[in-house]
């Protein structure tokens, strides 16, 4: 599918926004600079790394990212082998090789979690010597890698892997939308031919298995010159096929950890069958067809996020990737192992450059494949990297929707009266029923500018365009209200807030009625894949 932008009227100047993001940072209690010993480590460990001695330099790596990335985490090389299937070489970053266990610098990467990006600048898991430098798998430069090795049959279902420590040098790093257009003029690099070949493969049997990958538009804030905008972003295709070998990998290091009973998995309950029950409900009102017999992951990839009513089914079905977590085991095999959406077991093992779990689990996974004991220093922390990394994904979960929210606040904050296009995109069942059985509260999408936000209103027409009138955005909380414009959607005999009490006239011995008081709740849009 090709990519889908659309781009605000107009962007905020970045002087506006340089209070709004500090202010972010300060409310979420962000990280800021390196301390001077964690720094003064990584400068000493970028002059004597630990190197391995397997020599794969001569591999034909190349890396794959948006185009400003310096932190880079993979590379890879794909060939056919010769009797028939694929051979995937996928080299990820070893940040083992800098950081000493029980360090000022490995305290202060347990202290972050996991690299926080925001529109004006990085907060880095590790210092940018690093993250930037001497671990990143840039082109021409020998770096230390865990370097995966993973066989495909012809149908692209995994037949053997091996992960081991190597050295290890990129070619060429290559950036999304450059190498989109080569693949489109059929210019592209044979090892980029493959991975269209392979990531299709790797598609369809995550079809096969259930899975699930979304393609819902996003929000993001982008740059342009000295302002930043908001814009809607869907994946390029070569992103989503550049997503299956790190899905695919994943999914290889936890078969690995599940078969050595020891290791850190990301997992994801499935959804409750009331979940899928109210989907129905919602497919029915938008008027999409789902037939018995298909599939919830098999419907979903008929949808296109272009279609107002398929954009506002796909924003639905975030709310059955909840629950998401990490879940460490040292002996045995835990009973929630799964990642629903993955539809398979799944680890978290290809960005140890921004994620501080990945570092763990590679190791696991190294350790496995060579017969030998888990490090000490990996076995003991196991039990409390989930808190660590859930509390930093939840922190990272509000740094960009925080952000978005300011942009979008500033966007509007001279328009409130004024009246826009909107797509209702969800309603909220959970608040403010009326009196008719109907949510009052809906999140509506605008084409122009690029805002998504909670809308007041009656019976709000699920995936069906409307005019809505800007009634508040209050640059304090960053939140912005809309309201439907149309009498049949406007809200009616909604209570005021704080009302006054009510006095009944009668005998004297009823007292003043009591005051209730309903405050409507922000619509949850939060969903973790």
């Amino acid at each position: 599918m090709p990519q889908r932008v659309l781009t605000v009227e107009a962007a905020v100047p970045a002087a506006d926004l340089v209070a709004g993001f500090d202010a972010i940072r300060a409310e979420l209690q962000l990280p800021g600079t390196y301390p001077p010993e964690a720094l003064a480590e990584a400068e000493a460990a970028v002059k004597a790394p630990r190197l391995p001695g397997l020599d794969a330099t001569d591999l034909p790596l190349v890396t794959l990212d948006p185009a400003s990335s310096m932190d880079l985490d993979q590379a890879m090389y794909l060939e056919k082998r010769g009797g028939g299937g694929y051979r995937v070489h996928y080299a990820i970053a070893d940040v083992a090789a800098y950081v000493t266990p029980g360090s000022a610098l490995d305290l202060e990467t347990h202290r972050r979690g996991e690299t926080y990006y925001m529109p004006d600048m990085r907060i880095p898991l590790h210092p940018e010597v690093l993250s930037e430098g001497a671990a990143s798998l840039l082109p021409g430069q020998e770096r230390p890698a865990l370097l995966w090795r993973i066989d495909l049959d012809s149908s692209g279902e995994t037949t053997d892997v091996e992960v081991r420590r190597a050295r290890v040098r990129s070619r060429a790093k290559l950036d999304y939308a450059g190498t989109q257009a080569a693949l489109d003029a059929g210019t592209a690099d044979p090892v980029i031919e493959l991975l269209r070949e392979i990531g299709t493969l790797r598609q369809e049997r995550e079809a096969d298995r259930g899975g699930i990958s979304l393609n819902v538009p996003a929000q993001a804030v982008v740059a342009h010159g000295d302002s930043w905008a908001l814009e809607y972003q869907t994946p390029l295709p070569v992103e989503n096929w550049n997503a299956q070998i790190s899905l695919l990998t994943g999914m290889a290091a936890a078969s690995l950890m599940v078969y050595g009973e020891i290791g850190l998995l990301r997992t994801m309950p499935e959804p409750p069958p009331l979940a899928y029950h109210r989907l129905r409900r919602v497919a029915r009102a938008l008027r999409i067809r789902w037939s018995d017999g298909v599939t919830y992951s098999e419907l979903i990839r008929t949808l296109d996020p272009a279609v107002p009513a398929h954009a506002a089914f796909l924003q639905e079905t975030t709310t059955l990737m909840r629950g998401a977590g990490y879940t460490a085991f040292d002996g045995g095999v835990p009973e929630q192992a799964g990642h629903s959406a993955v539809a398979n077991t799944y680890a978290h093992v290809t960005a140890p450059l921004r994620r501080l779990a990945d570092r763990y689990a590679g190791e696991v996974c190294v350790a496995l494949c060579a017969g030998v004991d888990v490090p000490e220093w990996t076995r003991s922390e196991l039990p409390k990297l989930p808190a660590v990394m859930e509390g930093a994904d939840r922190r990272g979960n509000s740094v960009d929707r925080e952000c978005v929210d300011l942009v979008e606040t500033m966007l509007l904050k001279d328009r409130v009266g004024d009246e826009f296009d909107a797509v209702v995109i969800d309603l909220n069942e959970r608040i403010d029923w009326d009196r008719n059985g109907k949510p009052d509260v809906g999140v509506v999408q605008l084409a122009q500018p690029a805002v998504r936000a909670r809308c007041d209103g009656h019976d709000l027409p699920l995936g069906r365009e409307i005019q809505v009138r800007l009634v508040d955005a209050d640059l304090k909380t960053r939140r912005i209200l809309f309201e439907a414009t149309d009498p049949k959607y406007t809200v009616r005999d909604r209570p005021v807030k704080n009302p006054p009490p009510v006095v009944v006239e009668t005998a004297p011995a009823v007292e003043t009625a009591p005051v209730v008081e309903t405050t409507p709740a922000s619509p949850s849009q939060d969903a973790d894949a």
